[in-house]
């Protein structure tokens, strides 16, 4: 059954190196598919489309990685998710597996009210088409999945003001506090999201340590 484990709050980085194992590991098929959850100190990640919107000038670090899109910003107050899914079984099929990302990101923020979604051409999770609360940037390495989604739960929205996250002017970015116009703790949206994992994957309902993925991956 798929797994869901939680890094807490961890370096980039660091959770960049133990992500790229993983896949490693889950190609081998010494695991079964998994969804980390992870909250990043602030950081900028610039994807294979580049960068065109001064990330090295936001004064933020700056990393180059491997998924899909543009520049965006991680930080404090958002929900880092990666599923590192096999996508063999699931008729390789990367646009679908896009679209159930969305969908559990979508299916997390609805119980507050919040209705989001797909736009065409528009990556990521938006709000009434207009305001973008979350990012989705995937990569795939002989089929299986990494990166992930970024979902703004109560982040310093003015961070994203510092570059243009995705190509777009930062004062699109939206989150689930400012929608719902109050603070909002990643742990209030833990329930939904493990309820939405669960239901596109059939993934557990409660996060394993990092500990027990790492003995039975080592």
């Amino acid at each position: 059954m798929p797994a869901v484990v939680d890094w807490g709050r961890r370096e980039y980085g660091d959770a960049l190196r133990e992500m790229r194992r993983l896949v490693r590991v889950r190609r081998e098929g010494r695991i079964d598919d998994l969804l980390i959850l992870v909250e990043h100190p602030a950081v900028v990640t610039v994807g294979v489309e580049g960068d065109d919107g001064g990330a090295t000038a936001s004064g933020l670090p700056v990393i180059a990685v491997e998924r899909g899109g543009k520049a965006t910003y991680h930080g404090p107050g958002q929900q880092v998710g990666y599923p590192i899914v096999d996508l063999d079984p699931r008729g390789r099929d990367v646009r679908r597996f896009v679209r159930d990302v969305e969908a559990i990101v979508s299916d997390t923020v609805a119980p507050l009210g919040i209705a989001a979604g797909h736009v065409s051409g528009r990556p990521g999770v938006w709000v009434d088409g207009s305001r973008k609360i979350a990012s989705v940037g995937i990569a795939v390495d002989h089929w299986v999945t990494f990166h992930g989604f970024a979902l703004n739960v109560d982040p310093d929205l003015a961070a994203f003001e510092r570059f243009h996250p995705c190509g777009f002017d930062g004062t699109v970015m939206t989150s689930v506090a400012r929608e719902c116009g109050r603070p909002v703790a990643l742990g209030e949206i833990r329930p939904s999201l493990l309820g939405a994992w669960a239901a596109r994957f059939g993934g557990g309902s409660a996060p394993s340590s990092a500990a027990a993925v790492g003995s039975a991956s080592a």
